[in-house]
């Protein structure tokens, strides 16, 4: 009887551990958000090192392994920006896709846009290992990855195998973040060769001069260097031998004085940039930072950020009066922070951090909230919310 009894323990064991497994395989399948949050995503954070996290995904993804999602883009999240149509106005920021391998399995997840690189002309190991810090209890991450890029020449081939397949026709634009190499002593010609090189291949570009993790980049934001650059940089743009120019946007960091911000806004609007990316990675430390790793050396994204370069966001719309779109980055992780950069003036926003600790899913889970936000606020559409806070007189600006 107790043989009997232990053998049929054993059997119940097997079943329902095998009912365990295939149910925790439905929900990572159909991108279950509670599942990926609070179990699945927890769980790969304690098995998997930050960086190998990282490049795990970008493997995954590139494969086409993702959560399926259902969901529709309403015709509500559909905007145009720079000349181009989006889906949807989420984004994948610069820093995870940095070598091009995972673009058609990243707007598989709902991506409206995808951004890759940063992207430097000779390949560099950037900086050493550890370089990525994952600050759970802060919802953050500090990574000094330094530009790790495997250059112009294996992007472009890697791009060019793929144009045949470029969805920019239907509202899922790519963009090319370029950078500097680490050694390189001419800035502008670092930038004005990634342009040339794969400028005909992207539907947006982007100036990356705030990264806090390459020494002396961030001095390119000064009024000077910056307009040298821009104007180097929009010249060759110009004489690219393409129908289609690709819009030109800077992407900045949120540890600017009020001055830099005015020098900065001046110089996009006398030369006519299309764009602005607020913004990058800070090097501060909030008093609020818990996790043991906060002192880590890099740069700062995730929740930590949000304000900060929400506010920065708000200031770039005010001084630039509108008139320079505005894409805003840092700490978007839910509808309502999509929607706070919106209405401080970005038209389309990026996530990266959120990703970390929410799975794919969290891409859905914006752009249903932003969808009902949208609605709720008697807006209907993105293009009608943005700037909206800086209409209402009753919130300063």
């Amino acid at each position: 009887m107790a043989g009997l009894l232990k053998k049929q323990l054993k059997e119940a064991v097997k079943v329902i551990g095998a009912g365990s497994f295939l149910f925790a395989s439905y929900l990572t399948a159909v991108g279950d958000e509670r599942f990926y949050a609070n179990q699945l995503m927890p769980l790969m954070q304690k098995i998997v090192g930050a960086e190998t996290a990282h490049v795990l995904a970008v493997k995954l993804i590139s494969l086409g392994i993702v959560p399926v999602s259902r969901y529709q883009d309403p015709a509500s999240l559909e905007i145009k920006a720079f000349g181009l149509k989006f889906k949807n106005p989420v984004g994948i920021a610069a820093g995870f896709d940095k070598h091009g391998e995972a673009i058609d399995g990243l707007y598989k997840m709902g991506f409206g846009f995808v951004e890759v690189g940063t992207i430097t002309p000779k390949p560099q190991e950037g900086n050493p290992k550890p370089r990525v810090f994952r600050l759970a209890a802060d919802q953050a991450v500090i990574n000094r990855y330094g530009f790790n890029s495997c250059g112009l020449a294996e992007v472009h081939q890697r791009l060019k195998a793929r144009e045949a397949r470029q969805l920019s026709q239907e509202g899922h634009p790519l963009g090319i973040n370029l950078g500097k190499n680490k050694l390189s002593q001419d800035a502008r010609a670092d930038y004005t060769e990634g342009l040339r090189v794969l400028g005909p291949l992207a539907d947006y570009l982007v100036i990356n001069v705030s990264s806090p993790n390459t020494p002396g980049l961030r001095d390119l934001q000064g009024k000077t260097e910056l307009r040298k650059l821009l104007h180097t940089v929009l010249e060759e743009r110009n004489a690219l031998p393409v129908e289609h120019k690709p819009p030109v946007l800077v992407k900045i960091a949120p540890d600017l004085t009020i001055r830099d911000k005015q020098d900065i806004a001046e110089v996009v609007t006398e030369l006519g940039v299309d764009g602005l990316m607020v913004s990058n990675t800070t090097v501060s430390r909030p008093e609020t930072l818990q996790d043991p790793q906060r002192s880590e050396t890099g740069g700062l994204s995730g929740q930590p950020l949000k304000e900060l370069s929400t506010q920065t966001v708000r200031e770039m719309y005010k001084l630039t009066k509108g008139k320079v779109t505005i894409v805003g980055i840092g700490g978007v992780a839910s509808g309502q922070d999509a929607m706070d950069k919106i209405r401080a003036g970005a038209s389309l926003v990026q996530l990266y951090t959120s990703l970390t600790y929410q799975g794919p899913p969290v891409v859905t889970k914006i752009k249903r909230e932003l969808e009902q936000l949208l609605k709720e606020q008697g807006f209907h559409s993105v293009s009608e919310a943005v700037g909206a806070d800086h209409r209402d007189s009753n919130t300063p600006t």
